[in-house]
């Protein structure tokens, strides 16, 4: 059997892939300003040798630090053994044991050196679960697995190496977040649908749908009297805008569209991808009748993915909204705090989002397969 290579493809991949590549070159040419003096200390890895003076009270619960041995893998002091400071904190320090590996902080001033224990080195734990994804979904997908794959990590490298960098400079955090959801739906949808009517569809109606979710959360942020300046950790934010041009007021909104980006490319790439079966099935078939099945098949995945939303955002704030179910909080203090505002005006312009992409895609994808040549 003879395989025909399509060079054209090829070669026109490769030069956007340097286009690509030399544009991320060129948006990370530029100088952080140091928000946090590091001078003198660095983060290298541990193992621990030896409990010098364990903490662990008669009641079974340790105070105050514990002090150990430990022996530096990484770093300027790599194979030596140094004392380090283990603290008892719930957010510092580890559980340590004879063996157990552990990050720890090297202190450097003049001829005075000090360790601390971070944290458990958590590292390979990490790579570990991310390779078991990776495999498990290769594994069950197939090629569309490893394609899926290629398209979380496209979707990473733009937000970090990408959005980040451009924000950081000045550019609108909303602006970047529609562009870089954009440029992910295409890729993502092109690697795994193919560059088809079906996946120029499901293109169009997952950018109408995030752009429709930064819109309805933007007007529902006037309404509300809610900016991105009521965010909990707005005196950090402030801090960086001194010391950066972030347009921290844009940020709450430009993450809207980046959260409900993965449920919109379900929506808009299901309704597609339906339309286009029942096409090839009876071709026959005039749009509108296209149209309305795509409708039908969208009403079942609306509750599914707004509830997918929802959920998202309550697991994300559990820890707050517990506290606040705690404390027994009034009716009115409830619902007009922040907090509660902001959630409310994120999983319902999401999910907003997520319906509004179902007749768009529907009519796109009608549109098109009908008059296919």
């Amino acid at each position: 059997m003879k395989i025909t290579v399509n060079w054209k493809k090829i070669v026109i991949g490769i030069i956007i892939g340097i286009i690509f590549v030399a544009v991320l070159i060129r948006c990370n040419q530029f100088e952080k300003k140091q928000m946090v003096s590091t001078k003198g200390q660095t983060y290298e890895k541990a193992v621990v040798t030896q409990i010098t003076k364990d903490n662990l009270a008669e009641d079974g619960n340790r105070y105050g630090t514990q002090e150990v041995m430990v022996k530096i893998k990484t770093g300027t002091y790599s194979g030596k053994e140094m004392n380090a400071i283990n603290p008892d904190g719930t957010l510092f320090g580890a559980n340590c044991k004879i063996g157990t590996k552990v990050i720890v902080i090297v202190n450097t001033a003049d001829a005075n050196t000090s360790v601390t224990v971070y944290s458990q080195d958590r590292t390979m734990a990490i790579y570990g679960f991310a390779l078991i994804f990776a495999a498990v979904v290769c594994l069950i997908g197939g090629k569309k697995g490893v394609e899926a794959i290629a398209s979380l990590g496209f979707a990473f490298v733009c937000i970090v190496y990408l959005m980040f960098p451009l924000m950081y400079q000045g550019v609108s955090p909303i602006l970047m977040s529609i562009i870089v959801a954009a440029f992910t739906t295409v890729v993502t949808l092109g690697l795994l649908g193919g560059y088809t009517t079906k996946t120029l569809s499901a293109i169009i109606g997952t950018t109408c749908g995030v752009a429709i979710a930064a819109v309805a959360a933007i007007l529902f942020g006037k309404v509300a009297g809610i900016t991105g300046y009521n965010v909990s950790d707005i005196e950090t934010l402030n801090y960086v805008a001194q010391n950066s041009s972030i347009k921290i007021g844009q940020l709450l909104f430009a993450g809207i569209i980046i959260s409900a980006l993965g449920a919109v490319m379900d929506v808009g790439m299901s309704i597609a991808s339906t339309i286009q079966e029942i096409h090839e099935t009876d071709p026959a078939l005039p749009a509108s009748k296209l149209f309305m099945s795509g409708i039908r098949v969208g009403r079942d995945m609306m509750g599914t993915m707004t509830n997918t939303l929802i959920f998202a955002y309550v697991g994300g704030s559990l820890t707050t909204l517990i506290t606040n179910y705690a404390y027994d909080l009034s009716y009115r203090q409830l619902a007009n705090s922040y907090i509660i505002g902001i959630e409310i005006m994120q999983g319902l312009s999401g999910s907003l989002g997520v319906v509004l992409t179902v007749p768009i895609t529907a009519l796109f994808a009608a549109f098109f397969v009908t008059r296919k040549s």
